[in-house]
């Protein structure tokens, strides 16, 4: 490994690893002195290790604050889905994980596939900034998108106004769906996020050893072996970059 790698990732001599608390499949809980525990913190702490450096964790509540900090220097990587608003501020990776992203509908809804939900005058309710609610932007074309400020809100106000869809990732919609009676999940999916390691487009060093980490943590059965420890559903390795 080249010093530069390390001046790149860990200029100060440890890792800050910008990491999203919302997404509950990366980052799935805490320990007793507030550390955050789960596959993205693993991750993190591997690469860490393979610099020879200590990690600390830089959290923020939604993955926004994360990609806004990109050029403020608060972080070196940032785990974070890859999106390519997002690209043109981060240096990313192929992605290590994915995670299926759908529509739930309340009980009574004439709309019955994914093809039916781009119409005029369907209302979905999805968390804004959100790696796909990105991709809606790019993609929706003629229903209207009504966006929130975190998960639980777009819940909230899916049901609150009588909205027509909640977009989501599937294993958040798994749980959202027990707690409305008669709502279903679309079969199929409308997009998978790609959940990748980003650093600062200035590091060039360091995103090329970046990318050849995450290749060989999903050839070797490091992300698989994470998923696993962390016993979350939901998430998949993704296939070689």
């Amino acid at each position: 490994m080249s010093e530069q790698v390390k001046t790149e990732l860990a200029p100060g001599g440890v890792l800050r690893a910008g990491l999203n608390l919302s997404n509950f499949l990366l980052v799935s809980g805490r320990t007793q002195s507030g550390e955050p525990v789960g596959v993205a913190p693993d991750m993190a702490a591997e690469i860490a290790r393979r610099l020879g450096v200590r990690v600390t964790y830089v959290s923020y509540k939604t993955p926004g604050e994360l990609a806004d900090a990109a050029e403020t220097g608060a972080w070196d990587i940032g785990l974070i889905g890859a999106e390519p608003q997002r690209a043109e501020k981060i240096a990313f990776t192929p992605a290590y994980v994915e995670i299926e992203a759908t529509y739930l509908v309340p009980a009574g809804s004439p709309i019955q596939a994914l093809a039916d939900v781009d119409r005029p005058g369907v209302r979905i309710c999805v968390t804004g900034r959100s790696a796909y609610g990105l991709w809606l932007d790019r993609n929706i074309k003629h229903a209207t998108l009504v966006k929130t400020g975190t998960l639980d809100s777009a819940y909230d106000e899916f049901v609150r106004d009588k909205l027509d869809v909640l977009a989501g990732l599937k294993p958040r919609l798994l749980s959202d769906v027990e707690k409305l009676p008669g709502a279903r999940i679309l079969e199929g999916k409308f997009t998978a996020v790609q959940q990748a390691i980003g650093t600062g487009r200035r590091n060039t060093a360091g995103a090329q050893f970046l990318r050849d980490f995450v290749e060989e943590a999903k050839a070797s059965g490091l992300v698989a072996s994470l998923i696993n420890k962390h016993n979350v559903r939901g998430l998949s390795v993704a296939a070689p970059g």
